[in-house]
């Protein structure tokens, strides 16, 4: 009788034990896998990683602009966070250009590294390549939106004009392919414009 009653108090202790082995073994696997986790992602990201990244959509606050936004509307950051200097030439060109009855729209000015992201992933789900939508949209760390120093303006009657009298402003059409994209070139007031590269890719400034 007594070793029975032994052998079934064994045979219960080691049925206790049994799944506390199993819950030490989950728990040691979940922290080795949040250690190897943290160690990968603390790598510096490839621009295949920029592009799988968050996919919020931007707000005025990161720079996106809704229709008929003109160069003097202090209202938004993608206005008014240009640069300063660049932000003066567009109004005064603006103001002379209103005695033409053309008025410039400022489609697209500074951008949060967030919405240059975001531009980025969707002209690589457009045209199909990384490599074809870098003749379009520059990465986060080269684009002259991010840091302020563009606008894209339209329609094409004000890029018409300032195709004729940008230079006079400094304002000068910096890429073959995109003619509503514009920057401040001080130096072409004297000077004209400087050839055009054919697109961003042919831009040393794109290759840093």
């Amino acid at each position: 009788m007594t070793d029975s009653m032994s052998q079934i108090t064994a045979a219960r202790t080691k049925a206790r034990r049994g799944p506390t082995a199993v819950g030490l073994i989950v728990v040691a696997a979940a922290i080795i896998g949040t250690l190897v986790y943290q160690s990968t992602s603390s790598a510096a990201p490839s621009l295949s990683e920029i592009l799988r990244g968050d996919h919020r959509t931007a707000t005025a606050a990161d720079g996106a602009l809704p229709g008929a936004v003109t160069v003097f509307d202090d209202d938004y950051p993608g206005v008014t966070n240009l640069d300063p200097d660049l932000l003066q030439a567009l109004r005064k060109a603006a103001t002379d250009a209103a005695h033409d009855s053309i008025q410039f729209y400022i489609n697209s000015g500074w951008r949060s590294p967030e919405y240059q992201k975001q531009l980025l992933r969707e002209a690589v789900s457009k045209y199909g390549s990384e490599k074809e939508a870098a003749r379009w949209v520059a990465t986060p760390d080269t684009s002259p939106h991010v840091s302020g120093d563009a606008a894209d303006l339209g329609p094409s009657k004000t890029t018409e004009w300032l195709s004729e009298n940008g230079a006079e402003y400094g304002l000068c059409q910096v890429y073959g392919n995109e003619p509503w994209h514009y920057e401040l070139r001080p130096h072409a007031i004297d000077r004209g414009c400087p050839p055009m590269y054919v697109d961003p890719t042919r831009d040393p400034r794109m290759r840093q």
